[in-house]
């Protein structure tokens, strides 16, 4: 598929997302039904529940690990969400950066910004903005933000490459990425790689962990380190939708493995 393609499917998909209940869409790795509907909850989110911040309201069960907590936020910071969503993870930033700080989170969708901007005037909350744009060409100045964050999107950016030099763009000089991500290691069989509803917020956008780091090497940043990370079990019952029996075996004897990793890096 194009890459325009690519993006109208994640837009359509995320805009029938944002109209389910956290629990539909957590028994789903794709957040709907009809796809990967046996992937257990803990295979990809995070628990948020105990962290200062947390909105129920906001946390549609679509993440794959908590990168604010390895992103060294700290109060009166200036920090970008990539892939926003409804806003969970701007609101634990902004209890993090306090009244002093600022946080906006970016998303290409419009029924999810619309949610975000309804969680966000709910709270009162004069220093989060939910703004509508592309992570491959951003609507910001150069050298805005201490701190960029991201949760489980980037894996849906067509090109990365750009991605990543666009986050190094709007950092200021001495800030950081922190971003939980799904990523393989090994080779995933191109019949899950190139289905849509598996590419729609399941696994099938995420490259090679080498190659991930390599974009991240290819643009600058220093200091990368992996904070985290979890192998994601697909049950036999899930790839059997894609793969026939004599498949399934041979992809699970390869070696090849499906993770969410939290990396950060730093802009010099």
């Amino acid at each position: 598929m194009e890459a325009d393609d690519l993006k109208t499917a994640v837009k359509e998909k995320y805009s029938k997302i944002v109209n389910q209940t956290k629990q539909q869409n957590v028994s789903s790795c794709c957040g709907a039904t009809g796809c990967c509907t046996t992937v257990e909850y803990v295979n990809f989110s995070e628990n948020y529940e105990l962290l200062e911040g947390y909105n129920s309201e906001a946390d549609l069960g679509l993440g794959c690990g908590i990168p604010t907590e390895f992103a060294g936020i700290k109060l009166g910071d200036h920090v970008l969400d990539l892939g926003s969503g409804a806003g969970n993870d701007c609101f634990v930033a902004r209890a993090i950066v306090g009244d002093t700080g600022h946080v906006i989170g970016i998303d290409f969708t419009d029924a999810m910004i619309e949610r975000a901007r309804e969680n966000v005037k709910k709270r009162g909350y004069a220093n989060v903005d939910f703004i509508k744009g592309d992570i491959e060409k951003m609507p910001f100045e150069d050298n805005q933000f201490d701190v960029i964050v991201s949760n489980c999107v980037l894996n849906l950016v067509p090109d990365k490459n750009l991605a990543f030099a666009e986050i190094k763009r709007v950092l200021k000089h001495g800030g950081h990425f922190c971003v939980s991500d799904v990523v393989i290691k090994g080779v995933l069989p191109e019949k899950l790689r190139k289905d849509v509803e598996m590419y729609a917020g399941c696994v099938s956008g995420a490259i090679e962990l080498e190659e991930y780091m390599e974009k991240i090497k290819n643009n600058g940043f220093t200091l990368l380190t992996i904070h985290k990370q979890k192998e994601i079990s697909i049950p036999d019952e899930t790839m059997l939708n894609y793969l026939s029996k004599e498949e399934v075996l041979v992809f699970k004897n390869s070696g090849t493995g499906i993770f969410s990793i939290t990396i950060s890096g730093y802009k010099e």
